[in-house]
C-alpha cells in the first residue's frame, strides 16, 4: 500500500532533507530510521528537497507500505510517539499506487519570514533579522518574478537539472505582526533560487533585477539565510 505523509519539521539542526550517505542526521534520515525499527524498510520520496536549516510547514513525502501497516492513522500515531520533537507527521493517507510525492506535484509553495528589528534568541532560528529593509521596494519588485524564466542565475553552481526554466504563477509580499512574509509559488524550483531571489530583492533595483532575469548580467548575489524559508506547501 503506497502512503502519503505530510510532514512539518524544524530543519535547525537537520542537514537539510534528503538522506545522505556521510550522515543520518536529515530529516528523511531520521524518518527512515524510524520507520526501520517498525519493519519498514520501503525508501522515502519527498516532494522536494530542503537545504540545511530550512523548515517545513507541508512537505510530503511517500513510501510503500508492507501488508502488516495497513492503517495510515495507526502508522501516524506511532511515527509521532518515536520520532523527534523538531518532526511531525500533519497527516497520513492512503494514495492510488502511482502517486509520486515530486513528479504528480503540480505546484510548490514556499515563504520566507523577515523580521526588521534586533535579533532574539527565541526567533533567531526562524526568521532573518534586519536593521534596513525596504517592505515597499520588496512589494513591488518580487511581482517581476511573476512568469517564465531562464532562472539559471538564480541557482546553486553544481545544480544537475536538464532545464533551468521555471514558471512561477504567483509571488507576493505582505507585512503580518511585525513580520515581512514573502510568498513563490511555481510549478518547481531550483536548487537555493528562492534563498537567491530573496537575496536579490534585498540587493537590487528593479532595473537590476530585470537584467538577471533577463540573462543579460549575473550580480551574484548571495543567497538569503536558509533559517527564514518555509516549505508551505505541496499542490497535487
Amino acid at each position: 500500500m503506497r502512503c502519503a505523509l505530510t510532514l512539518v519539521y524544524n530543519g535547525t539542526n537537520f542537514l537539510g532533507s534528503q538522506t545522505q550517505k556521510s550522515s543520518s542526521n536529515t530529516i528523511l534520515g531520521t524518518l527512515e530510521h524510524v520507520l526501520s525499527q517498525l519493519h519498514i524498510e520501503s525508501r522515502v520520496i519527498a516532494s522536494g528537497r530542503t537545504d540545511k536549516g530550512v523548515h517545513a510547514t507541508g512537505q510530503v513525502c511517500h513510501l510503500d507500505l508492507p501488508l502488516f501497516w495497513n492503517d495510515p492513522q495507526k502508522l501516524k500515531k506511532v511515527l509521532n510517539e518515536m520520532l523527534p520533537s523538531p518532526i511531525y507527521i500533519k497527516s497520513a493517507k492512503r494514495v492510488d499506487d502511482d502517486f509520486h510525492a515530486r513528479y504528480s506535484a503540480k505546484k510548490r509553495v514556499y515563504r520566507y519570514i523577515i523580521k526588521k528589528s534586533p535579533k532574539n534568541p527565541f526567533e533567531n532560528d526562524f526568521v532573518t533579522f534586519l536593521d534596513d529593509v525596504d517592505f515597499q521596494q520588496i512589494q513591488n519588485n518580487i511581482k517581476l518574478f511573476v512568469g517564465t524564466y531562464d532562472f539559471k542565475y538564480f541557482m546553486k553552481t553544481g545544480s544537475d537539472v536538464q532545464s533551468t526554466m521555471r514558471v512561477i504563477s504567483r509571488a507576493f509580499a505582505y507585512q503580518h505582526k511585525g513580520f515581512i512574509v514573502l510568498n513563490f509559488e511555481a510549478n518547481g524550483f531550483l536548487r537555493a533560487q528562492i534563498r537567491l531571489m530573496v537575496g536579490a530583492l534585498l540587493k537590487l533595483d528593479a532595473d537590476q533585477l530585470k537584467t538577471q532575469l533577463a540573462c543579460a548580467h549575473n550580480y551574484k548575489i548571495k543567497p538569503a539565510p536558509g533559517n527564514g524559508l518555509y516549505l508551505a506547501r505541496i499542490k497535487y
